[in-house]
């Protein structure tokens, strides 16, 4: 009895060679279980879930290399907003000292053009700030509190400090501008309520990584008579 198992050719009992010569030739041969098309195109899909999954597996961040990263770009905040945070103190403390009767001739001669470089300072056409809105977070947890902070301080550079330079450069030339005034009152708001947050926002990654970052260089800035 054959075994119905067996996909060899039974050529017992057939002696003419040519006959065969040509059954051998015409059976074809099946490929061992390794090169059958099913098994390659298993093995193929196998390859590339396996190759995907590993491209999805996240890169493992040791603490210590999470506090350098964002430390680091604590430091970048802080040395692209200083020119912005010397430039509001500086035009805070110019109208305080001018509605104080503080400031010499001279003082106030330079006080416009000193303004205007505050100006600048806080505004997207300086390459400081512009490069602050660049600044970009890590994907950890702490990272991701640090990436606020960029959004935050800039906010606080192009929008709370302008506004309020931008303020007191029109009181300074219409000291009754009641807008300005009222405007400035709100952006003295912004400012202190928009550093605070900052700060939280770095506490936060503090408490994460059980570390000290820098503070974001935010200064508090001189109480303005007639603003409240």
């Amino acid at each position: 009895m054959s075994d119905d198992s067996d996909d060899s050719t039974d050529l017992s009992g057939i002696e003419d060679p040519f006959t065969i010569g040509a059954i051998v030739a015409q059976t074809p041969e099946k490929p061992v279980w390794y090169k059958r098309t099913p098994v390659l195109a298993g093995a193929a899909v196998a390859a590339v879930i396996i190759a995907s999954v590993a491209v999805d597996l996240p890169s493992h961040t040791t603490v210590a290399t999470d506090i350098a990263d964002q430390t680091n770009i604590m430091k970048q905040i802080n040395s692209d907003i200083d020119g912005c945070s010397y430039g509001v103190k500086e035009t805070f403390t110019i109208y305080r000292d001018t509605k104080q009767g503080l400031l010499s001739s001279s003082d106030q001669a330079e006080a416009p053009a000193m303004m205007r470089d505050d100006q600048t300072a806080c505004s997207f056409t300086s390459s400081d700030i512009f490069d602050l809105s660049n600044v970009e977070g890590t994907g950890t947890p702490a990272g991701k509190n640090v990436g606020d902070v960029v959004n935050v301080v800039t906010l606080w550079a192009t929008s709370d400090a302008l506004g309020a330079i931008e303020d007191i450069q029109t009181l300074s030339s219409d000291p009754g501008n009641r807008a300005a005034l009222k405007n400035l009152s709100v952006q003295e708001v912004a400012l202190a309520k928009d550093r605070a947050t900052a700060d939280r926002f770095v506490a936060t990654a503090d408490r994460i990584l059980k570390a000290d970052l820098p503070m974001p260089d935010l200064p508090v800035l001189p109480q303005l008579p007639g603003t409240t």
